[in-house]
């Protein structure tokens, strides 16, 4: 067994924000050195790595151990990689522990670092390294689910528009395409002013769901080239797996030492 305690010369805990985060340094004996807040800038994090080396004397066998790795401590994370330092995620705080505690940062951030010194280092979650086509399916993957969900609210308001008003098509089940492409050519015409609004609004919604048609097939076969050009492209040659699917299932696929095209044990799913 390789403990973390016996390891590391000194653990960093860091609690993450949207604007500051807190860091708490201990030694691997879990004594505690300092604890301090930093912003979540650019210069703030700069500060925070030159308070932290000042603190453990430039040892770079320090294990940093942050919170939320994959949503507010990410930028944090890349900056601590670059700087030579170990880095792993933290482990989801105990409610139960949290409750009869309140929610404190800094207690959490001490916390955090101490919780990992008697763990061996099999149980400690490492992120991916920050490659190119992984951060760039990352954002196209997110991007894409935002435009699948405003294309069903948009196909939506269309529907419920067409249910309110007359304006001679059948809403009674889902639009198909060509519905939609036929209403985004409309022509105003001679009606009341609410039909005319009407009308106005349904050539605009549908004009949008196109938009949104085109901007997600671009955004599909842009994630299907980056995906083959990872090593998710693995995942292409099982049977029913789409690019989609092979994107998702790459960027989730983050245990430590694991690559596509291997077999991952149970407990790093």
């Amino acid at each position: 067994m390789t403990i973390i305690s016996h390891l590391y010369a000194f653990v960093v805990g860091v609690d993450t924000h949207a604007k500051n985060h807190v860091y708490s340094v201990l030694t691997h004996t879990g004594e505690h050195v300092d604890t301090a807040t930093f912003p979540t800038t650019k210069a703030g994090i700069k500060r925070a790595l030159t308070w932290v080396g000042r603190r453990t004397r430039g040892d770079l066998n320090t294990l940093w151990v942050i919170e939320a790795i994959g949503t507010y401590g990410a930028i944090l994370a890349d900056h601590v990689a670059d700087a030579g330092y170990t880095v792993a995620e933290a482990a989801s705080m105990n409610a139960r522990d949290r409750h009869a505690t309140g929610k404190d940062d800094r207690i959490d951030a001490r916390r955090i670092a101490g919780t990992v010194l008697p763990l061996d280092e099999s149980r400690l979650r490492f992120p991916r390294q920050a490659d190119g086509p992984r951060q760039g399916l990352r954002i196209l993957v997110k991007a894409r689910e935002s435009m699948t969900g405003e294309k069903t609210r948009t196909i939506n308001a269309l529907t419920a528009l067409l249910r309110t008003h007359d304006l001679g098509m059948d809403a009674r089940r889902k639009l198909s395409v060509v519905t939609i492409q036929t209403m985004a050519k409309w022509r105003l015409r001679n009606e009341s002013v609410a039909l005319t609004e009407g009308r106005r609004e349904a050539i605009r919604v549908g004009k949008r769901v196109g938009e949104l048609d085109a901007e997600i097939k671009d955004y599909a076969a842009r994630i299907e080239a980056l995906v083959k050009d990872s090593a998710g492209a693995a995942v292409l040659a099982e049977a029913g797996i789409g690019p989609i699917t092979a994107a998702v299932f790459y960027l989730a696929w983050s245990h430590h030492g694991g690559e596509c095209g291997e077999v991952p044990a149970e407990s790093q799913w």
